[in-house]
């Protein structure tokens, strides 16, 4: 293998595969990512047996070949390089050789043949989605995923099609959040015929991709597996194997009490106030009066904090408490200037919507403070 590339094309390749490539593991092979030169360009592949990304780019073959090279000291190296024109040739002991101006790398390299295969996407029909609408679904929801590991169902976001609305939701049981789309196109055997769940690692690697240009992208799903797709780059994400929660018995129908606040000021606010509260709890207690809301929080071994927002309340006064980390998050991914707050009781979970937009939804549970 020898082939000419630019520092800039190669460190793009590498920099994806960072998420992916894995510093400890049983099988050392999963540490390196692959490098493939043919007449079509260098393919740049990494796998950890859950999500396998290639990408294709361009560069100078000068012969043809492979090899497997550790993934994240590969691309130190390479964005240390002091010149934009690299040279990269396997000799015949097996090392990878790396040249730029006159600075000269020799890699330990493994043989191709050890490095797994990768899952492939034939036969698999795609949808068509904005990368600006995917981005903004998977920033939406994933944080909001179950860092419970005894609660695997719950270790993703659920993904699901109605017609042509892309859905996708996540809770850890204390919050739920909701996001939908609507599809621009693809093929009428792309539907996704049952919901699926994909996991935290595989959407956080998936965002990093999509997040990099605008424009489309696409989507596709096998039994076991989602499939992402745009010119020169795929990735494959296992799906977890286990049922959803029935998220819709969670989403309260009807909320008596409702008003508006502005996000800036109100997560400001939120923010204040919670600097008082007890570390893990982050507990703010909202009492809904007349034209106002009070928020406040205690700290038996700090003290207490209260400060108050004016607001149209529709509905009789009541209290109730929420973590105010909980609200932050949602607040936090929003773009709208105001926000809607929905409640029914003191026992019943908080109902967030940005103003303005359809389509998303955030549900908070409340808590006894």
């Amino acid at each position: 293998m020898e082939l000419k590339i630019t520092r800039e094309e190669l460190s793009r390749a590498l920099y994806r595969a960072q998420g992916i490539v894995e510093r400890k593991t049983t099988l050392p092979i999963l540490s390196n990512v692959l490098l493939e030169a043919s007449t079509e360009g260098l393919v740049v592949s990494a796998f950890d047996t859950e999500i396998g990304l290639t990408s294709r780019h361009r560069c100078e073959v000068l012969k043809e070949g492979a090899a497997a090279l550790p993934g994240r000291s590969l691309f130190d190296i390479v964005r240390a390089l002091p010149e934009s024109a690299l040279r990269i040739k396997r000799m015949p002991n097996g090392q990878v050789e790396i040249v730029s101006g006159s600075a000269r790398f020799k890699i330990v390299s493994t043989p191709p043949k050890d490095f797994p295969p990768l899952p492939t996407a034939e036969g698999v029909h795609f949808l068509e989605v904005a990368a600006d609408d995917l981005t903004q679904m998977i920033e939406r929801t994933v944080f909001a995923i179950s860092a419970d590991e005894t609660r695997y169902n719950l270790g993703g976001v659920y993904v699901e099609q109605e017609g042509n609305v892309l859905r996708m939701v996540a809770t850890d049981g204390h919050r739920l959040t909701l996001v939908e789309k609507t599809l621009s196109g693809g093929a009428p055997e792309a539907k996704l015929t049952r919901g699926v769940i994909i996991p935290k690692k595989g959407l956080n690697e998936l965002r990093r991709l999509v997040s990099e240009e605008g424009g489309k992208c696409e989507l596709g799903f096998t039994p076991g597996s989602v499939v992402y797709r745009r010119e020169g780059v795929q990735m494959v994400v296992r799906l977890l194997d286990g049922v959803f929660p029935d998220y819709r018995q969670v989403i309260p129908r009807q909320n008596p009490r409702q008003f508006t606040l502005h996000r800036v000021p109100f997560a400001e606010t939120l923010r204040r106030i919670s600097l008082v509260a007890q570390d893990k709890a982050s507990g703010v207690k909202f009492e809904v009066g007349e034209g106002k809301i009070t928020l406040s929080s205690q700290n038996p071994d700090l003290g207490e904090a209260q400060e108050e927002i004016e607001t149209k309340v529709e509905g009789a006064p009541m209290q109730i408490g929420f973590n105010a980390r909980y609200l932050l998050d949602v607040l936090g991914v929003l773009s709208s200037d105001e926000v809607s707050l929905e409640l029914s009781d003191e026992l019943s979970p908080g109902v967030l919507k940005p103003v303005g937009e359809q389509g998303y939804l955030a549900v908070v549970m409340p808590m006894r403070i």
